[in-house]
């Protein structure tokens, strides 16, 4: 808005004795509206023409790029040769574990874990022997294809024979091969090997 005594606010420096905001007429705030746009086209605008033209901020973002280049600043991982940091609380691959000193396995198939599952993936058997009265394992099934890791069999297990170890490299080029059978579950993962 204008001032008393003719000044104009709005381009005291364009304009010192031209103000139409100080009249309320139509036609003076038609031109106060054109007045506002040209001086925004002129103003405003070059700066960012000449941003374009320049490419100025294509520039800058290659300074940040080429800043971050240093070898001391990169943070990519050479998969294959260098393994990677896993956290300590990972779930990866199933393993049944074996008793040490006997060779034999630990489960006593109680069938708690395929009980926990939710994805219903586990699947136990197991027969009486008749000497010692006590159940022993025949087969034990996993399904790696369904399995989402949640470790609720692992939790389940009273004797700690089925555990979710730190191994991620599970891909295979066949749905057979995500279903693991006992002899795998004992021997666990082998990841291949890969030297330089």
């Amino acid at each position: 808005m204008g001032k008393a005594g003719g000044q104009c606010s709005c381009f005291p420096d364009l304009f010192p004795n031209l103000c139409p905001g100080l009249l309320n007429s139509a036609p003076r705030a038609y031109l106060h509206r054109s007045l506002t746009w040209w001086y925004a086209y002129r103003v405003m605008t070059i700066p960012s023409l000449l941003r374009k033209i320049l490419l100025i901020d294509l520039l800058q973002g290659m300074k940040v790029t080429f800043r971050n280049q240093d070898p001391r600043e990169i943070y990519t991982e050479q998969y294959p040769l260098e393994r990677p940091q896993v956290a300590e609380r990972y779930r990866g691959a199933p393993r049944l574990n074996v008793n040490p000193d006997t060779n034999e396995t630990m489960c006593i198939a109680c069938d708690l874990c395929a009980l926990a599952c939710p994805e219903h993936l586990i699947m136990v058997s197991s027969e009486r022997n008749e000497k010692t009265r006590r159940k022993e394992l025949t087969t034990f099934t996993y399904d790696l294809s369904r399995c989402m890791f949640c470790g609720l069999c692992e939790d389940a297990c009273p004797t700690d024979a089925l555990e979710l170890t730190q191994d991620f490299e599970l891909a295979n080029y066949t749905r057979e091969g995500a279903i693991w059978n006992r002899e795998m579950l004992e021997k666990g993962p082998q990841p291949t090997q890969y030297r330089s």
